[in-house]
């Protein structure tokens, strides 16, 4: 395990009776990258969050925030992490400052982080306005200047572009990569795909609590690389003979749809191949090498 690590956890564990939400989970994100944290919904992502914020207890295992156990030094882990979790909640009669100091009043911290904080996501012309008059994207970043009120090494966000439109996003996508850019950790759990292979260096994808798969995005899509052909009809007879050519590595079915681990420049030998053999491609082509075509794959996910 490294020094240089914002978060390391060690078969981590959580069950509730019988049911387990986190299974062993061990991962490990460095400091000053963005690290994507997906799964589909019910994969345990907010439960291992609020045990890294130490709001859960864990069952089993550990985890370390900032070299800190939260465990056993749950204050000390805390003390340098901003967290954005779930929907943003404020006081709507409040303006966006007067929001910030409140939350610096009840937390113990420097209310003189709030100028800072309101400039970095470019709400300082709008500091003085009541909260009930912002736009959701204009909350969005009032709660990202929120996680930044205690200087924070680690910033873990969960869902930061919900209910955003394509514009917001952008906003949002621009503000990680400048909280990034200035040396933070950012912990980004969302289910926009296309955001997430955009800012983030490494993933990690949980399914029912497993972690199924981690590492450097770049490299994970490019363990999955292929064909998809869909044919005419019954799909068991193309997958027999798609599994007696030696350039083919492996094939499944996903519905009436084929992935084939061959290479994609062969596409025309196994169109004539199964033509050969009386089975009708209708469709044939790469698989699509984007973080979304891998996640669906994985997990199974329609």
């Amino acid at each position: 395990m490294s020094s240089q690590s914002a978060i390391i956890t060690d078969r981590l564990t959580k069950r509730y009776g019988e049911r387990v939400v986190v299974d062993a989970l061990s991962l490990e994100v460095a400091q000053g990258e963005v690290f994507g944290f997906l799964g589909p919904n019910g994969a345990g992502k907010t439960t291992t969050i609020a045990m890294l914020l130490g709001l859960v207890k864990p069952t089993a295992g550990r985890a370390l925030v900032l070299g800190h156990d939260v465990a056993t030094a749950p204050t000390t882990a805390a003390a340098r992490v901003g967290a954005m979790i779930e929907a943003p909640a404020f006081y709507p009669y409040l303006n966006g400052y007067d929001n910030l100091r409140v939350l610096c009043r009840a937390g113990g911290l420097n209310e003189q982080r709030i100028a800072a904080a309101l400039a970095v996501v470019e709400l300082s012309e709008r500091a003085r306005d009541k909260v009930r008059v912002y736009s959701q994207g204009m909350k969005q970043r009032l709660a990202i200047a929120a996680t930044l009120l205690p200087d924070p090494a680690l910033i873990i966000l969960d869902e930061p572009t919900n209910g955003l439109d394509p514009a917001g996003t952008a906003e949002i996508r621009a503000l990680i990569r400048a909280l990034a850019a200035d040396g933070r950790t950012i912990f980004l759990c969302s289910h926009m795909l296309h955001e997430v292979e955009q800012v983030c260096e490494r993933v990690a994808i949980l399914k029912a609590g497993r972690l199924i798969a981690q590492g450097r995005v770049a490299e994970l899509l490019h363990q999955r690389h292929g064909l998809r052909v869909r044919v005419e009809g019954d799909p068991a007879p193309a997958v027999a003979l798609v599994s007696t050519l030696s350039w083919v590595a492996g094939v499944r079915r996903d519905g009436d749809v084929l992935l084939i681990d061959a290479p994609a420049d062969r596409a025309a030998e196994l169109n004539a191949h199964l033509a050969r053999h009386g089975v009708l491609v209708a469709e044939i082509g790469a698989q699509g090498n984007s973080l979304e075509a891998f996640f669906l794959e994985v997990t199974g996910e329609p």
